[in-house]
């Protein structure tokens, strides 16, 4: 079984339905009704960014969290209300630390994440704005998958119906940084990819090559969309390799209402990292590897942009 460490807690209860603002030395409630998990290996992320994305959650959120980080060493600074789970050896081959994340894979396996309650994964690159814990309302059952859309195929009955015609090869494909599952129902991804990296240890089954890929892949039959009124990623939302729809679409009134109420933005990508996005000078512009930009500019990012400073005022 893997380590874990768990501060004692400490309940904490809304005031008229509102989230309670959780002092930096939380601790996981008595009695919490889901789980935040987060994972972390190398030193790409400091432990100043996860404790301000922990504080982040518990702040914002009517229930707060039991936080779940799944690391590869011991981190002795993070806050006292997050249990630490060591990483099996066997998720830590450096092919499944590469681009394709495989290691990510480990939120599924027995033992890691507790079975008791439902779990919203979030990658350490995101910027919350609201309540996360609304996301599990897209659990319509245990056995649902839920993550973002990132290709043509759509989710749903069209998803499965050209998964089961084409035996697999061809299916819809979601982006794997938020998570929302039941740990309970969903131990068969990782089974399934550990038995399968035997077979095929360079990943020559094409669904192996990413952690999003298997797992869109293997929970087909159960996988739903995280709508873009709750979450999006930042180069899909703010980013189009044409200049002048950035500042259309971001006029655009219903889309500035969406913005508005969003709960969760993933900076995915390494050309739209938190310390760079905060050296930028108003109008300057990005290009990334898929020819999009990113202008810098109130005009084209509205609120987004003083959000981002605010986010990681304290982190850099």
């Amino acid at each position: 079984m893997p380590q874990d460490r768990l501060a004692e807690p400490t309940v904490f209860r809304p005031d008229l339905g509102q989230p309670e603002a959780a002092p930096a030395d939380f601790r996981t409630p008595h009695n919490p009704s889901w789980q935040c998990v987060l994972i972390c290996w190398g030193n790409k992320y400091s432990t100043q960014i996860i404790n301000n994305l922990v504080r982040s959650i518990a702040t914002q959120t009517a229930s707060v969290p039991r936080f779940v980080l799944i690391s590869d060493r011991e981190r002795e600074d993070v806050l006292p209300g997050i249990r630490l789970v060591r990483f099996p050896e066997h998720w830590l081959s450096e092919k499944l630390k590469r681009s394709g994340c495989q290691a990510k894979l480990v939120m599924f396996e027995q033992g890691i994440v507790p079975v008791d309650l439902p779990a919203i994964y979030v990658d350490l690159d995101t910027i919350i704005l609201g309540d996360l814990s609304q996301g599990l309302r897209l659990l319509e059952q245990r056995q649902t998958v839920a993550i973002l859309q990132s290709a043509i195929i759509p989710f749903g009955w069209v998803g499965r119906f050209i998964y089961r015609c084409t035996k697999g090869r061809r299916y819809a494909r979601g982006n794997s940084s938020f998570v929302i599952y039941h740990p309970a129902a969903c131990h068969y991804i990782a089974e399934q990819f550990k038995q399968l990296l035997q077979q095929h240890p360079n990943f020559e089954f094409r669904p192996m090559i990413a952690d999003e890929r298997f797992m869109s892949w293997a929970a087909q039959p159960h996988i739903k969309r995280i709508p873009n009124r709750f979450a999006v990623k930042f180069p899909g939302e703010y980013m189009f390799p044409w200049g002048f729809w950035l500042y259309l679409k971001a006029w655009l009134p219903w889309v500035r209402a969406r913005r508005r109420a969003l709960v969760a933005v993933t900076l995915n990508g390494l050309m739209i990292k938190p310390e760079r996005l905060l050296s930028l000078r108003e109008g300057d512009v990005i290009v990334d590897e898929k020819s999009r930009k990113l202008i810098w500019s109130r005009k084209t990012l509205g609120q987004m942009q003083s959000k981002i400073k605010a986010f990681y005022a304290d982190s850099f």
